[in-house]
């Protein structure tokens, strides 16, 4: 039997390893937690770092999850002395960095909680980035962390009524 040397080639290329604009590799997730809220609340946040270890920036489109009605990717603005939360488009990655999704910065809103949470629950969320790739992972729900400190009796002895 003789093959076409045509069908050679192709079956050779066919098998050799092509090269990738992303893959969802170069993306890793860590310190996923969602806010812990009373119950009855309808809506919270998810935070976490996403590092991105490729060559390429990438973006973080949309995120689910099926304890939210809806998920949104937010970020916190300054409008006239006052902070606000507007909805994102998408979340930047650049290539070789992180970004941090944190309170008063971007995050995840999980808007119309279908259930309620309870801190040490874990939470499924599903991220799609805009290379079509998903990255499936579970936030744990935890207390907020408090924003101020309380003096210390240096600094209280400080300030000035």
């Amino acid at each position: 039997m003789r093959l076409h040397p045509a069908l050679v080639i192709l079956a050779t290329a066919l098998t050799l390893p092509l090269p990738t604009l992303g893959s969802e590799t170069d993306l890793t997730i860590a310190d996923a937690h969602v806010r812990l809220v009373p119950p009855g609340t309808p809506n919270t946040a998810a935070f976490m770092t996403i590092s991105n270890s490729g060559s390429s920036d990438r973006k973080l489109l949309q995120a689910e999850s099926p304890v939210a009605r809806k998920a949104e990717l937010h970020t916190h603005l300054n409008d006239q002395g006052m902070m606000r939360m507007r909805q994102v488009a998408d979340i930047e990655i650049k290539a070789g960095e992180q970004t941090v999704l944190k309170p008063g910065g971007y995050h995840v809103m999980l808007l119309d909680l279908q259930q309620p949470l309870k801190e040490g629950d874990s939470v499924a969320l599903t991220l799609r980035f805009d290379d079509g790739s998903t990255k499936e992972i579970d936030a744990a729900v935890k207390k907020p962390q408090t924003v101020m400190k309380a003096p210390t009796p240096a600094t209280h002895g400080a300030m000035k009524y």
